[in-house]
């Protein structure tokens, strides 16, 4: 997982000094905030990755941090690190997007092993949303399948025309190109 970015949110630097060295050791690229403010004025210049975050902060907790990361890039990870979790912070956590929810005290290896599973899913859905965005055209007739409203892969192939009239509302005419005008016109 190199050059991974990742911004570390925690208010006692000790803490994140600490796990800033480890990240580091694993070849993730890591930067530091000592506030939830720091933290978004960070994520409004940067791109990361990922944010592993403590919950409580003063100021701007963590649930504002993974609020504001995901309100600025919907497709960053979040990891919510706490010392003082309890049920109802893990659900409202996962339920605002965040990624994994660590109590502390937590080894080294298990956030690095957290994190990198965090980055894996990542990576997935980008390749999921890369992929949504294809437009599939059978390569011998040219039809294309239009998988609005199904299961991707499972949609109805129909005409070129058929699909722009559909998606666009726009009426094709046929005609020729000049330069096939010329390829074609003894045929």
């Amino acid at each position: 997982m190199q050059n991974k970015s990742i911004l570390l949110v925690d208010d006692e630097e000790i803490i994140l000094n600490s796990i800033g060295t480890d990240l580091r050791q694993e070849n993730y690229d890591v930067t530091l905030a000592t506030s939830g403010e720091e933290a978004v004025a960070l994520l409004q210049d940067s791109r990361f990755d990922l944010v592993v975050t403590d919950l409580s902060m003063s100021g701007l907790d963590g649930i504002q941090v993974l609020k504001e990361a995901k309100k600025i890039h919907s497709l960053t990870g979040v990891i919510i690190l706490t010392g003082y979790g309890d049920m109802t912070s893990a659900i409202d956590a996962l339920r605002l997007g965040a990624d994994d929810y660590v109590l502390k005290p937590c080894g080294s290896d298990e956030l690095i092993i957290r994190i990198g599973r965090c980055l894996e899913k990542q990576e997935a859905f980008q390749k999921i949303k890369f992929y949504e965005n294809i437009l599939p055209v059978c390569m011998y007739c040219k039809s294309i399948r239009d998988d609005t409203g199904t299961e991707p892969g499972k949609g109805k192939w129909m005409r070129m025309e058929e699909y722009l009239h559909k998606n666009s509302g726009t009426n094709i005419s046929h005609g020729i190109c000049s330069e096939c005008f010329e390829k074609h016109k003894d045929d």
